[in-house]
C-alpha cells in the first residue's frame, strides 16, 4: 500500500514509529475491507455493510435505542436515526415506545430483520476470512489485540469529554 502523503513532513528522525504511515494504513486497510464485505452482502443478500452493522446491534442489545447505536458506531443520532428509518421502511426492524422513557423508542428486529441477519452472517464472516487470508493468524492475533487496546483508548479519550 503506497502513502500519497509525505509522512516525513509530521515526523521527526529519531522517532522509531510512523504515526502518519499507521493512520493511513489502518484508513486504507478499514476502506478496502469494508468496501469488499459490503460489495458480498448486497450481492448476496440486498443489504449494504452498514445496515448489517445496525441489525446485529439491534440483535444484540434488548431495548436497544438510536443513541445505543450511535454510541456503539461513533456517528451521531441524527444518522442513526435516518439510517433506522430506512431499515425499519425496509420491514426488518420496528420502533416501540420506551417503557420508561416517552421521548425514546425500543428497536427490535421484525422476523424478516432476523431472518435477514441470521443469513447473512456467514456471508460477513467467510468475506473477511477471505480477504484477511493471506496474513499468518498469529499477526492477526496480535493485530486484533492491538486494535481493541487503541480503540479503548480512544474510546475513554471521548468520555472524556475530548
Amino acid at each position: 500500500m503506497e502513502c500519497t502523503c509525505d509522512p516525513r513532513s509530521d515526523s521527526s528522525e529519531d522517532d522509531s514509529l510512523d504515526i502518519t504511515r499507521l493512520f493511513t494504513d489502518l484508513v486504507r486497510v478499514e476502506i478496502r475491507l469494508y468496501n469488499a464485505v459490503d460489495d458480498r452482502l448486497r450481492a448476496e443478500h440486498g443489504i449494504g455493510l452498514g445496515q448489517f452493522e445496525f441489525l446485529g446491534i439491534i440483535d444484540g442489545r434488548p431495548g436497544c435505542r438510536v443513541l445505543d447505536i450511535a454510541r456503539e458506531v461513533g456517528i451521531t443520532v441524527g444518522a442513526v436515526s435516518k439510517a433506522v428509518d430506512r431499515i425499519e421502511s425496509a420491514g426488518l426492524c420496528v420502533r416501540a415506545a420506551h417503557p420508561e422513557d416517552r421521548r425514546s423508542s425500543v428497536l427490535s428486529l421484525t422476523p424478516e430483520g432476523a431472518r435477514l441477519l441470521a443469513a447473512a452472517r456467514p456471508t460477513f464472516k467467510a468475506e473477511l476470512a477471505a480477504r484477511t487470508a493471506a496474513v499468518p493468524a498469529a499477526d492477526l492475533t496480535r493485530t486484533a489485540a492491538t486494535l481493541a487496546s487503541l480503540r479503548a483508548a480512544l474510546e475513554e479519550h471521548r468520555r472524556d469529554g475530548a
